[in-house]
């Protein structure tokens, strides 16, 4: 991370959001006196991951990035996995459930893997899962398990201390629990020795001197043994505090179901002697239902499906653009997402003598300081697939074929984000695009003025740029029921020239600049699709 003074000093004062957590990391270190900052994100792999998770480390990452340039300290990301949580439902998105339901309320290091078993778990095979996106978008972390952590004595002194506080962490959790819930709760969870599975059942006895609990196993007889050694875990909010305490943890974001159990997480971690850490709590994201996204219901987008229809930087933006906005994560989000990113790119770059400016930048964000130079040519997204759609394409030759007469030095290896973007534009346009593409029909009065661009766009060049192109659509435009009066008292073109362009030729309701449109897609190509949409041929509504 870079240490230019320039930046730094933007950095103190800088309304980014990653920096407004990591300054109260700065005073955090500076009052507890510790010399390493810890930051930590949850995981519980009770369903595949989705993009959610993603989200929640990318955007920690961010927050370690902005510390990094505020100071030197060194840092360390650790991604825990709550894999000994015991399986109280199957997910729908496994392939055979029935399978799974005699390993009901077993870890879910415990129950096998129903992907083929190529994984020693189910809880394995939904780590790797994760870990093999954060390993492919570059994350520096590091993995832990609960049940490693839980098995290997790492807990061992933290769940003791637990022991010998169970009475003031009672204290704690029975009042948010109802009257029912109150007669059998424990923070602590046996492993029944017998059946394997994590078990909800009262303490019969806890002896803190021995660190052992006594309680009823399933097998009906009454079991005495030691909390340590992975023989036990805590409930999920005791769970929460003591994982703090244990590991030291300084900063934890979460989505915003948790808000309300922050304080309880919050006072059990200083119940075991240790400084809460720092939060930052989020929106959840909802599905095209505006449902909250679901790991176990599958719901949303997941990982994957992202990386089909776009790069990973713009859903990286996707997560930096504000987070404590509820946000409609599915696939029409898109489009916009990777465009963004390319803008940004762009300005990044006319940003140098602005470090102000530079740290506002969401790519600042997304690659710690040091964003790539961004390929010239123009050629957005939605560009891309409005050109996919007029050109009926099927592969990647024949939108580069397109954009190499526009541009002959734009070429697949020298332009690799382009290339990419091609792919992902023509996967897009088919699953999604196609299919609900609808044209309309133009008026007469809408096909004469159709008629006159088509004519005004005839007296142009092959090669016009498209400027000069985007000048001849507003000259035509420039008529009723498309003028209107700018402030300045001349007469422009409303916007519905525009819809009209994109319902009649495009079978949309927004598109792309139209001289660039117009200028990848070229003249004579257009004034064919313009006379195609004049006789009806584009509806199906041609004599």
């Amino acid at each position: 991370m870079t240490t230019d003074p320039a930046l730094r000093a933007a950095a103190e004062t800088s309304k980014a959001w990653p920096f407004e957590e990591a300054r109260k990391l700065v005073a955090r270190a500076k009052r507890t006196g510790k010399t390493e900052i810890l930051f930590e994100t949850g995981y519980g792999p009770s369903g595949l991951p989705h993009i959610g998770t993603f989200g929640e480390v990318a955007r920690t990452t961010m927050v370690r990035r902005a510390f990094q340039l505020l100071s030197d300290m060194p840092t360390r990301l650790l991604c825990f996995s709550d894999d000994m949580d015991g399986m109280r439902k199957i997910p729908e998105t496994v392939p055979d459930p029935a399978a799974l339901k005699p390993y009901m309320h077993m870890p879910l290091t415990a129950v096998p893997d129903p992907f083929g078993g190529k994984y020693e778990s189910f809880g394995h095979h939904n780590n790797a899962m994760l870990r093999r996106f954060l390993d492919a978008f570059g994350f520096d972390y590091e993995f832990a398990s609960a049940t490693e952590y839980y098995k290997s004595g790492r807990f061992d002194a933290m769940l003791l201390r637990a022991l010998e506080k169970f009475d003031d962490i009672m204290a704690v959790m029975l009042p948010t629990l109802g009257e029912e819930r109150q007669a059998t709760y424990s923070p602590f969870l046996p492993i029944s020795p017998s059946s394997g599975r994590v078990l909800y059942v009262p303490m019969k006895a806890v002896d803190a001197r021995a660190g052992t609990i006594t309680f009823t196993d399933e097998d009906g007889t009454d079991v005495t043994m030691p909390v340590t050694g992975g023989r036990t875990k805590l409930q999920w909010k005791p769970d929460f505090g003591m994982r703090w305490a244990a590991l030291g943890v300084d900063f934890e974001m979460f989505g915003k179901d948790h808000q309300t159990n922050a304080p309880i997480y919050d006072r059990i971690c200083e119940i075991l002697g240790a400084d809460a850490p720092e939060h930052y709590v989020y929106e959840l994201f909802l599905d095209e239902n505006g449902q909250k996204i679901s790991k176990s219901k599958g719901n949303g987008l997941t990982i994957d499906e992202w990386l089909t229809y776009a790069d990973p930087e713009s859903l990286a933006l996707f997560m930096y653009n504000k987070p404590r906005e509820a946000k409609r994560l599915y696939f029409d989000v898109i489009p916009r997402a990777v465009d963004d990113y390319g803008a940004f790119l762009s300005a990044y770059q006319r940003q140098a003598d602005k470090p102000v400016d530079r740290l506002m930048n969401p790519v600042w964000h997304i690659h710690g300081g040091q964003p790539p130079a961004p390929e010239e040519g123009g050629i957005s997204f939605a560009l891309l697939l409005n050109l996919a759609a007029v050109a009926n394409a099927h592969d990647k030759s024949a939108l580069w074929g397109f954009i190499l007469r526009y541009a002959p030095h734009l070429k697949p290896d020298t332009h690799p984000r382009l290339d990419a973007l091609v792919t992902h534009a023509l996967r897009y346009f088919d699953d999604f695009v196609k299919p609900a593409k609808t044209y309309r029909a133009p008026s007469r009065e809408e096909g004469a003025a159709l008629n006159d661009l088509a004519a005004a766009l005839a007296t142009l060049p092959a090669q016009a740029t498209p400027e000069e192109i985007q000048q001849k659509v507003y000259d035509v435009g420039r008529r009723e029921p498309y003028t209107t009066t700018q402030k300045d008292g001349s007469v422009g073109v409303a916007q519905g020239w525009f819809n009209m362009l994109y319902q009649v030729l495009l079978g949309e309701e927004k598109g792309p600049r139209f001289g660039s449109f117009v200028a990848l897609y070229g003249i004579d190509n257009t004034r064919q699709l313009i006379a195609r949409a004049v006789r009806g041929e584009l509806t199906g509504e041609a004599p």
